[in-house]
């Protein structure tokens, strides 16, 4: 070991950190892949340990000891002194000379574009946008849920939908087959005791994200309930690419909408179809595309921003992503 490579990429979920070490010419020397990054939960060190083992095994790999650049996309990292202290950790580590920090939507808005300008908007557990222009300039919401103003998510939708179950069920609310749909899922009978088995956890919380596509089956079905909380994802998803748009004085030029997250990869027919009609009203000249590309390019390509690698480099990167 001793060699130098020019970028380390991150890309850190919660769920999953990949990472991947590339040399000068774009060649992609070595990859990695470890467990989420919870730093909220455990704490910056040991986040950042759980980190230094897949880039250990990556570098380990690749015959190298650091880089020029860690390019480092990360959950958690929603404001800018998330952001300085966690930069402020992985510097610590030398893993790079130089380090940026930036959230992890800002990976899947770069995987999905040729050069740092677009909007992204990433509906996975949670929601989030960011948008960036070749300038520097990004735009950004803090995205830490209802605090934040932030509607929409799996969590949110699953939630949402249990809302409007029980009230039907109870007879607050409008009937709706997602009264039956919900609970028939985890094989029970009723709403009230979806609502027990939830309370007692004998449904654990975590498989909540369980009712997500239950509902979107619901509405392909033509509940009238299920479709309008869809239509308002739709309305969200396009409301948040709207205001990203404007802020960076990108709504009169043509620009990519990228979707990302597992929710909006799934491209379910109305959520797709409502995002594309309510973007052709409130920004025409947007060009949405549902991004496929792993994530860990985009912290890639940021790196190779940073680096002012030239364009050969950045699509060899890409190549080796996509084939």
């Amino acid at each position: 070991m001793g060699m130098t490579a020019r970028v380390l990429a991150v890309d850190a979920g919660n769920s999953k950190t990949d990472v991947a070490v590339v040399a000068a010419d774009g060649t992609v020397l070595a990859t990695a892949r470890g467990g989420g990054f919870r730093p909220p939960v455990v704490g910056v060190q040991a986040a950042v340990d759980a980190l230094a083992t897949a880039v250990d095994t990556a570098f380990a790999a690749a015959g190298v000891s650091a880089v020029d650049q860690v390019s480092a996309c990360l959950a958690n990292a929603d404001f800018p002194v998330e952001e300085e202290q966690l930069a402020a950790a992985l510097h610590a580590r030398a893993w790079g000379t130089a380090v940026q920090v930036r959230n992890d939507t800002f990976a899947i808005l770069r995987a999905g574009i040729t050069e740092p300008r677009g909007v992204a908007v990433v509906c996975g557990a949670g929601i989030n946008c960011v948008g960036m222009r070749p300038d520097g300039r990004t735009a950004r919401f803090p995205a830490i849920g209802r605090i934040s103003g932030d509607w929409g998510g799996g969590w949110g939708l699953a939630e949402e939908a249990l809302w409007f179950a029980a009230r039907a069920e109870d007879g607050r609310g409008e009937p709706t087959e997602l009264a039956r749909t919900l609970p028939a899922h985890f094989g029970l009978p009723t709403m009230l005791t979806l609502i027990e088995a939830l309370h007692l956890e004998q449904v654990p919380h975590e498989r909540r994200h369980e009712l997500t596509p239950v509902l979107f089956a619901t509405a392909a079905g033509g509940d009238p309930i299920a479709r309008a909380i869809v239509d308002r994802l739709a309305d969200e998803v396009v409301t948040m690419a709207t205001v990203a748009l404007t802020r960076l004085d990108l709504l009169e030029e043509e620009t990519p909408v990228l979707l990302g997250g597992g929710v909006l990869a799934a491209q379910h027919p109305q959520l797709s179809d409502g995002i594309r009609e309510l973007l052709a009203v409130r920004a025409p000249k947007a060009v949405p595309r549902v991004v496929t590309a792993s994530p860990v390019l985009g912290a890639a390509l940021l790196g190779l921003d940073r680096v002012d690698a030239s364009a050969e480099v950045h699509e060899r990167v890409r190549a080796h992503f996509e084939s």
